[in-house]
């Protein structure tokens, strides 16, 4: 199995991603890094996160932290990301999940260009289950 890479802080913490020497799984990846205690989260319902979204090896896209605001969007409809809508229903609110999306999972081999994205590019998210509206 691919080691995945390690994330400081914790729940609510803008985290820093540490990458191993090692390539990037080929498949979809979840890893609970903290584990929450509230609701379960549930194909469509529409939740509320903090994330930090980097390339695999490379540089962070997007992270909701810096901003200081929430960022919410539905879940298991497709409306997302396939790695979000697998990765993060089932979850509980109060999570820290750790997210090895491959491009199939994530944008296609299109990628996002303006975000620096390549479609052959792996996305490795934290994200911070905050709650569900």
């Amino acid at each position: 199995m691919s080691q995945l890479p390690t994330a400081t802080g914790g729940f609510g913490d803008k985290p820093e991603l540490t990458f191993p020497d090692t390539a990037a799984p080929e498949d979809l990846q979840v890893k609970v890094l903290e584990q929450g205690s509230g609701d379960t989260v549930q194909a469509g319902d529409t939740i509320v996160v903090n994330y930090l979204g980097q390339t695999w090896g490379g540089q962070v896209f997007d992270n909701s932290y810096d901003r200081g605001d929430t960022l919410n969007f539905p879940v298991g409809t497709g409306q997302v990301i396939g790695g979000f809508d697998e990765g993060l229903t089932g979850q509980q609110i109060g999570s820290r999940v750790l997210l090895s999306v491959p491009p199939e999972h994530g944008y296609g081999p299109r990628g996002v260009p303006q975000a620096g994205i390549k479609g052959t590019d792996t996305l490795v998210f934290v994200v911070d289950v905050v709650g569900v509206e």
